[in-house]
């Protein structure tokens, strides 16, 4: 039972980017310790597909979630939180028989052996998605379509929706996938983290981690990574403090448009590095990442390799900023900006997350960090950013937090 629509936020009838997954309402911790010790908790959200809505609406464009939350309290809050940040939650679907998904957590980073989740979230409204009850008009109505592995692994029903969403098919939009493997999900169910290696080939733009492509397919290596993934157009390999690599195909024309930003480019053409030109289709490009790489059609030609460093951040909590770069990297995507440029705005929205206690914040001023993105090697390799870093370039009034 589907029922009604939840949300109240309304975007615009052209929609950049519709995120689809499952929200759920954490409660993060007063101070440092064992989950046992925490003596108080305060409520925020968390969901990794939410989470790059919520950045994506900050940073100024039109994005939409769609989900299920239980007829509870937690849903209520859920949705009009992400609402308050300019996404469109009118897709949301309301579950009069399951809860919403609740979480509890430590300060700790995630990839450490002290950091503790205890998830609330079996038989969730949120693992009740299937290909019978989602609004495929709105998941369709955007130009990217943005997915994770998470959705995978909450239920058979949920795998069988995003095999559905990343089957090819007439009208499509970019499906963009970031694998987001978390093994405690695959732990006792009838699928396995292998099924993550089959959803994101079917893919146009996937974002992996080096150390997850090892721990869920036993691939070591971004060289490896691609070669496991042939098909996407553009592969993100993040690797943590050592920076990001893209793989970005030149494109011949395929059935779907490139996401050139709102220049008007045939179907595959990639701009030359200064953004005038077109290329011949599928030509490749040399240098060091400026070459615009567009996404989404059916042939492939040779990949440009562009490796950014990872900037130095004093982190606060190492949460969410997977989720960020991601929304960062969509953003530059829509933007048509060059590889390299997306990389590092994925850096750049990454580090404002980084920088805060939660999963979601304030994002940098567009031309602040359109400033940042366009360092030169050098300035880009000593750029250190601290705790307030995307307010330092504003007017007070200009900060906005939902």
């Amino acid at each position: 039972m589907s029922g009604p629509a939840a949300g109240t936020a309304s975007a615009a009838t052209t929609t950049d980017v519709v995120c689809l997954g499952e929200s759920m309402v954490t409660f993060l911790p007063s101070q440092p310790g064992r989950l046992a010790d925490v003596p108080s908790f305060g409520r925020g959200i968390g969901g990794a597909e939410s989470n790059v809505a919520c950045a994506l609406a900050a940073a100024g464009h039109r994005a939409a979630w769609v989900g299920r939350v239980g007829a509870d309290g937690f849903g209520e809050h859920l949705v009009e939180t992400i609402a308050g940040y300019g996404v469109d939650t009118s897709a949301v679907r309301r579950d009069p028989d399951r809860p919403t998904g609740i979480y509890f957590r430590t300060a700790t980073d995630r990839g450490t052996d002290t950091h503790e989740v205890a998830y609330y979230r079996a038989g969730s409204a949120a693992s009740a998605m299937s290909p019978a009850n989602v609004p495929y008009e709105e998941l369709f109505a955007g130009r990217i379509l943005h997915l994770s592995g998470i959705t995978a692994a909450l239920s058979a029903d949920c795998l069988a929706l995003l095999r559905e969403l990343t089957a090819a098919r007439p009208g499509r939009p970019l499906v963009s996938f970031d694998v987001n493997h978390r093994p405690h999900l695959w732990r006792g169910g009838d699928a396995d983290a292998s099924v993550l290696l089959e959803l994101a080939r079917r893919s146009d733009l996937v974002f992996v981690g080096e150390d997850e492509a090892e721990e869920a397919w036993g691939i070591v290596g971004a060289e490896a990574i691609r070669a496991a993934l042939p098909e996407p157009s553009v592969v993100v390999v993040k690797r943590g403090s050592a920076g990001a690599t893209v793989f970005a195909s030149g494109l011949r024309p395929g059935p779907r448009s490139s996401i050139a930003g709102g220049a008007e480019h045939a179907p595959g053409a990639r701009p030359t590095e200064g953004g005038g030109a077109e290329n011949a289709p599928g030509a490749g490009s040399t240098g060091g990442g400026g070459a615009e790489c567009a996404v989404g059609g059916a042939e492939s030609g040779p990949d440009t390799v562009t490796h950014v460093p990872a900037l130095r951040v004093d982190v606060v909590a190492a949460v969410g900023a997977g989720d960020a770069f991601a929304a960062g990297f969509l953003s530059a995507t829509l933007r048509g900006l060059p590889v390299r440029d997306r990389a590092r705005h994925g850096h750049l929205m990454a580090a404002a997350v980084l920088t805060v206690p939660g999963d979601l914040t304030e994002p940098p001023a567009r031309d602040h960090a359109d400033r940042l993105a366009a360092l030169d090697d050098d300035a880009w390799g000593t750029l250190r950013l601290g705790p307030g870093w995307t307010a330092a370039d504003r007017a007070p009034e200009e900060v906005r937090t939902p």
